[in-house]
């Protein structure tokens, strides 16, 4: 019998150990020496930006982009992921987190800088792109465009679904009413038929209720965490030490590299803040800004805000309670153990609600993801109602098996297909890259002329046959 777990995590393990780590690691090292550490260097210009008002009342705000991506990016991996990476990784995944947040910050600027330069605008005068359309553009690769919205599709409507899917019912396994036969299959359908209500065009004020209550409860989240770390700070010492040895404990991580904090640093890293991924910059296009550079720097503060804030958060806060820490409690029991420490069975109760609207919404985000993919295979063009409603039924399906499948499934399905798409972006974003290095450069020396810095493409020596906007 053909073990299929096996062979997906089997390519899970090779395509981020070696490939992935290198070519994340290459790119993020060469996008900061060659802006000089722009996601640094200019943080408190990125700061400032976020304030800039809106260009006129239809017009989408940087903070207004930036709050769309980190939305789709704040979700279950800021709690279940980073759990998965101490439990079988180690405390060492915390520096690793770390340390590829800020490098990968970086690359988050070339892409969402490149998504800018090569937006279109639509009928109604909305902005749209993303990296189909710089590719097709800027490396006139329609074939390549597609394949990547391929990946877009099969990462964002399967993999990440299915794990959301999977990881909110892993919330409900310390309740004592937890059956692993039935509660699940409820779990699952209940989402499912929920998620399925929204998308067929039900269920608005449910979407408007959630997306108003979600940034609340991810800022009741960190301080509650921020508590849980101030009982325990006699432990904070200790806790900080035991991260930076497990980190550099090179001996250990070469003798199992696939299972060191490492290699659960990097990738749950990646699949918390998708810097790189290709995905944030489907957002940033849709900003109205005088220069492309300006939604490139506000988007190095949403990988910022989703690891350095968040996915922090979970760790410290688990860490410096010094609760067991072992694969039988990795993912939401380890969490709930953590915080229970404190608010006792208020605590994972919080944790189960948080799960639960951090669930909802970001399976809408990712079907939104997925729809500016389906418009730009079908020609640019919406595809029909019919078509839409039935894939939408099989995004329903997808959610609803997800809650049934093993964790390590889940897991490889999503590492994959976000790695397929990273494979893609990456590179392009290399090959591109000159770009918005020229992007950059123009926009740093307008600034230095005490000016707001506004774009035209013949500035840089590109060529207006290949935008639609900056002309």
């Amino acid at each position: 019998m053909i073990d299929f777990l096996g062979i997906l995590v089997g390519i899970d393990d090779f395509m981020y150990c070696p490939v992935l780590i290198i070519v994340m690691a290459m790119a993020g090292l060469y996008f900061t020496l060659k802006t000089r550490g722009v996601q640094i260097r200019l943080l408190p210009e990125s700061v400032r930006l976020i304030l800039e008002p809106k260009a006129d009342d239809n017009s989408v705000s940087s903070l207004q982009a930036m709050l769309v991506s980190t939305a789709s990016r704040v979700g279950t991996g800021n709690i279940i992921g980073v759990s998965t990476a101490l439990c079988l990784g180690g405390p060492g995944a915390c520096f690793w987190m770390w340390l590829m947040c800020i490098i990968g910050a970086s690359s988050a600027f070339i892409e969402s800088t490149l998504a800018q330069i090569y937006k279109r605008k639509d009928e109604n005068g909305q902005f749209f792109g993303g990296p189909a359309y710089y590719i097709e553009r800027g490396l006139h690769d329609h074939k390549l465009a597609i394949l990547f919205c391929i990946c877009l599709i099969s990462t964002y409507a399967v993999g990440f679904n299915l794990l959301c899917s999977y990881n909110l019912q892993s919330t409900f396994i310390d309740y004592s009413f937890y059956n692993p036969t039935w509660t699940s299959v409820i779990v699952g359908a209940f989402l499912a038929i929920i998620t399925g209500y929204c998308l067929l065009g039900g269920g608005k004020r449910i979407v408007k209720v959630t997306s108003t209550v979600v940034p609340l409860m991810g800022f009741s989240y960190v301080i509650l965490a921020l508590i849980v770390i101030l009982f325990n700070y006699q432990n904070i010492p200790a806790m900080f030490l035991l991260i930076f040895q497990d980190a550099f404990d090179f001996q250990s991580i070469a003798g199992g590299i696939l299972g060191s904090c490492l290699v659960y640093g990097i990738k749950r890293g990646l699949f918390s803040n998708e810097a790189g991924v290709g995905s944030a910059p489907n957002a940033s296009a849709s900003a109205m800004v005088s220069h492309p550079a300006k939604q490139g720097l506000v988007q190095t503060l949403s990988v910022y805000i989703d690891t350095l804030l968040l996915c922090t958060a979970t760790a410290l806060m688990c860490l410096s309670t010094g609760v067991a820490r072992d694969a039988a409690v990795s993912g939401a029991p380890y969490v709930q153990n953590a915080i229970s420490t404190v608010f006792g069975q208020a605590g994972p109760i919080f944790i189960t609600v948080a799960m639960v609207l951090f669930a909802f919404t970001t399976l809408l985000g990712n079907l939104y993801y997925v729809d500016n993919a389906l418009i730009f295979m079908n020609g640019k063009k919406k595809p029909s109602k019919s078509f839409m409603d039935i894939f939408y039924i099989a995004a329903t399906v997808v959610i609803f098996v997800g809650a049934i499948i093993p964790m390590d499934a889940a897991w490889a399905v999503a590492d994959i297909t976000m790695g397929l798409m990273t494979l893609i972006n990456l590179p392009t974003c290399m090959v591109m890259g000159k770009t918005a290095l020229r992007c950059l450069k123009d926009y740093e020396a307008q600034k230095k002329q005490g000016i707001d810095p506004v774009f035209k493409a013949s500035s840089i020596g590109l060529d207006e046959a290949e935008i639609d906007f900056w002309k």
